[in-house]
């Protein structure tokens, strides 16, 4: 059509190396260390347009194609990690069982699926010992800064491996439970979003809620596993 854009909706993937991620509670004082394989990582959040290629559907209440999806529950970003896989060919790394409520990851499948969290942190540190990897006005939507809404991603300075929103903006759904023990199948969330003061923006804060909550300031990026003998780019 005559002067219409074309919208990307192609997941950009990022290799990110092997490494270990050092994780801390600051609830229960308690930190252990995680051994990584390498493994992509979507550049951005998950936006409006891809959610909307894959699915059909745009949930929250701002439109945008280039906004991060928000209001989407985790098994909301598991479903979308399986559709997206299908979509491109890929084998779908979750076995979802509806009627018992459970997920299983196949980790065997080259297909999309959400970061650990293990690996969330390691990506967003970038390799950088900080709590952040730049000045935060810089790298981040924030209280301080968002006006109080959600903005396009990729609009702030990346980390140093190329990622894009990892502080601000949106928390983003891991695929962990945060503490079986004490919270039942509560999920984890990481990154703050665009609400959240600057205290909450750091690569080590964790936070948790229930996976079919829908709240305006949680989304999702996606990763693969890397598998020499299958992947083909």
């Amino acid at each position: 059509m005559a002067g219409s854009t074309e919208v990307e909706t192609e997941v950009e993937l990022i290799d990110m190396p092997p490494g270990r991620a050092v994780l801390t509670d600051r609830r229960t004082r308690r930190s252990w260390s995680v051994d990584l394989a390498p493994y992509r990582l979507a550049a951005t959040p998950i936006t409006q347009a891809h959610y909307a290629e894959v699915t059909g559907l745009r949930p929250g209440a701002v439109r945008g194609d280039r906004l991060p999806v928000e209001s989407v529950s985790w098994w909301d970003a598991v479903r979308f990690c399986n559709a997206l896989s299908r979509l491109r060919g890929f084998e779908p790394a979750y076995r979802v069982h509806e009627h018992e409520e459970s997920v299983e990851w196949d980790t065997t499948a080259d297909g999309y699926r959400l970061p650990t969290e293990a690996e969330w942190e390691h990506a967003c540190r970038a390799g950088t010992p900080g709590p952040r990897y730049g000045t935060l006005d810089e790298i981040a939507w924030y209280r301080d800064n968002s006006d109080e809404q959600v903005h396009e991603v990729g609009r702030k300075h990346p980390n140093q491996w190329g990622l894009h929103d990892m502080l601000g903006n949106v928390w983003e759904w891991c695929w962990d439970f945060y503490d079986p023990e004490v919270y039942g199948t509560y999920r984890v969330l990481r990154g703050g979003g665009w609400f959240d003061e600057h205290w909450s923006c750091r690569a080590s804060v964790r936070r948790r809620t229930h996976p079919t909550n829908r709240l305006d300031d949680i989304g999702f990026r996606v990763a693969r596993t890397v598998m020499p003998e299958r992947e083909n780019g």
